[in-house]
């Protein structure tokens, strides 16, 4: 039996344990061992008069019963706590009667709007680099909209009441910066019909349909690696997915951050150099046992420039399938990311251009969160850094520029990448000739202001909060990182900022989850069933790692901070 047949080992630092679930006084436990070091507590009393419902304090998916094979479906479970989190300042008592809301907006990230049938993929990598293929990702539309009615339901914060300001998506947007992941992109947003289908326009041309035993294929009644793990067949599955289907659009002003899957063929490999690959007639589909497998993921990790004579090989040589050409797959550049934001059908709630201040204008931006609040989007990519970042210095220096103009305004930064993975070092095409900086100098410049009191980002798609503390405490400023809305547990954040008028800050940060039923049932392909499989399935997912849910402290938190302008 070839290794094709067998399931695929973890991607290196996955863990496979089992799911973790934790009602209010397991999760307290949690919160005190973590990495705070005892300045993190659950407050199981700090909820009362929050409007908890529809958030992850309320209520979480859990896994439930489990088939043979292993396969779990999901259920609701008790909600996580409310940790507040003091590395930064002291939470003083009564300061929640006296509190009064700032800005309360949503963070999106990581959704990686996904063409599942473009012959530019290389899902056949999987069992050595996991998010190469996902077995809910032709499902992404639908879970998009699913997330959107779950924000527009909501009726602001919970602990501040106050209607949301803003919705802003912090980059990975598309998975593979194609123009119809774009365009689909916009209209989940923005409101408008979705038809989640490129190539032939009366069948499923993707590895789901056509590949081999390496994917979940659902519509065959052959054995495949997922099915051995209890994955069921779903006649009509594909066809469903491919259906079109309408988002009602955000009903609050949104923004947009660019992302590495923005940027970049599949968020890694260099423009330029596969670009012939979108409009490809084939789709290559390797056996695990094909030595060019782990070639392929290899130069793709470390060494793109190789990806182009390994594909010379493999035109030859095979295997693959052949697909229907799109145009609609052309990758889109920066500027055109850009200009896409202003168009007419792309308006949706505004603002015109979705913060970017011109169609011929840089990927960086600032904008009004709420009176007395800015915020600043900024482009952390680097073509050639894989998939981490940096920054230009022309970029660095308008940001300086930008939060010294506002020293009466409370400042949060946006951006994709996180201060941990902001390490590329190599010059950035798009900014030839500028001094790269990396995450420690990004951390020193916003501490050298005191008005910077937040830096929220994705990338990792994992939850983690960090204390960057300066050289006063109201040089000190939080770091929110977000899990992301492709692999389970599939979130999206509330960000509220209240004033405690005690001299400190609160940015509360629960967590929220798609308006979807949390038991999927397989015989429901409507929009809605196919968003609640979209969670179900990424939480079977041969290479779910759990650790992207990070601790209970990282997840629904009170961040408490100096208030830099008292």
């Amino acid at each position: 039996m070839s290794d094709s047949s067998h399931v695929p080992a973890a991607r290196p630092g996955i863990s496979r344990r089992d799911f973790l679930v934790a009602g209010a006084a397991g999760a307290a436990a949690l919160a005190a061992g973590s990495a705070a070091g005892g300045l993190a507590h659950a407050e199981p009393g700090a909820l009362g008069g929050a409007q908890v419902a529809g958030t992850t304090l309320a209520q979480v998916a859990v896994p439930g019963r489990t088939r043979k094979g292993g396969y779990r479906k999901l259920t609701r479970g008790a909600g996580w706590p409310l940790v507040v989190r003091q590395e930064l300042a002291t939470a003083h008592a009564g300061r929640e009667g006296k509190r009064s809301g700032l800005a309360s907006f949503v963070q999106m990230t990581d959704i990686h709007i996904t063409d599942v049938q473009s012959p530019a993929r290389f899902e056949y990598v999987h069992p050595i680099q996991g998010p190469a293929y996902r077995p809910q990702e032709a499902l992404g539309t639908q879970g998009a909209v699913a997330l959107i009615k779950r924000i527009n339901a909501l009726p602001g914060g919970p602990f501040t009441g106050r209607r949301f300001d803003c919705v802003i998506s912090t980059g990975d947007n598309t998975d593979n910066h194609e123009h119809i992941e774009l365009t689909w992109f916009l209209r989940l947003l923005s409101g408008g019909d979705i038809t989640p289908n490129t190539g032939a326009k009366n069948r499923f041309e993707g590895v789901q349909a056509l590949g081999s035993q390496l994917y979940w294929r659902p519509e065959l009644a052959s054995r495949d690696i997922y099915k051995d793990r209890g994955f069921e067949q779903i006649p009509g599955f594909l066809r469903a997915a491919m259906r079109t289907h309408r988002s009602p659009g955000l009903t609050t002003p949104w923004y947009a951050v660019f992302g590495n899957h923005d940027d970049q063929f599949l968020g890694t490999v260099p423009n330029g150099i596969l670009d012939g690959m979108y409009m490809s007639a084939v789709k290559f589909d390797l056996p695990g046992t094909d030595p060019a497998v782990s070639q392929i993921a290899d130069a793709m990790a470390s060494n793109p420039a190789a990806l182009g004579p390994l594909l010379s090989q493999l035109r030859v040589t095979g295997p693959s399938f052949p697909v229907t050409p799109d145009a609609r797959r052309r990758p889109y550049t920066a500027r055109e990311f850009v200009r896409r934001h202003f168009e007419p059908g792309a308006r949706g709630p505004g603002p015109v251009g979705h913060g970017f201040a011109d169609p011929d204008g840089p990927t960086w931006y600032t904008f009004p969160i709420a009176p007395g609040m800015r915020g600043i989007a900024m482009n952390t990519t680097n073509s050639l850094g894989i998939a981490d970042g940096s920054m230009g210095e022309k970029q660095l220096r308008w940001i300086e520029r930008t939060i010294a103009a506002h020293p009466d305004e409370l400042i949060l930064v946006f951006s994709h990448h996180t201060s941990k993975t902001m390490t590329a070092k190599l010059p950035n095409p798009e900014t030839p000739g500028e001094n790269q900086y990396l995450g420690d100098d990004l951390v020193a410049m916003l501490a050298r202001h005191r008005n910077v009191i937040a830096w929220v980002n994705g990338h990792t798609h994992r939850n983690e909060m960090i204390a960057h503390r300066g050289s006063t405490p109201e040089h000190s400023f939080w770091e929110i990182n977000t899990a992301s809305h492709i692999d389970f547990p599939q979130l999206a954040r509330i960000i509220e900022v209240a004033d405690n008028r005690d001299g400190t800050l609160s940015i509360f940060t629960p967590l929220i989850e798609a308006d979807s039923p949390y038991t999927a049932d397989e015989d429901d392909l409507s929009a809605t069933g196919l968003a609640s499989l979209y969670r179900e399935l990424s939480y079977n997912d041969l290479h779910r790692d759990d650790d992207l849910l990070g601790k209970v402290a990282d997840r629904n938190c009170e961040l408490l901070l100096a208030h830099p302008l008292r």
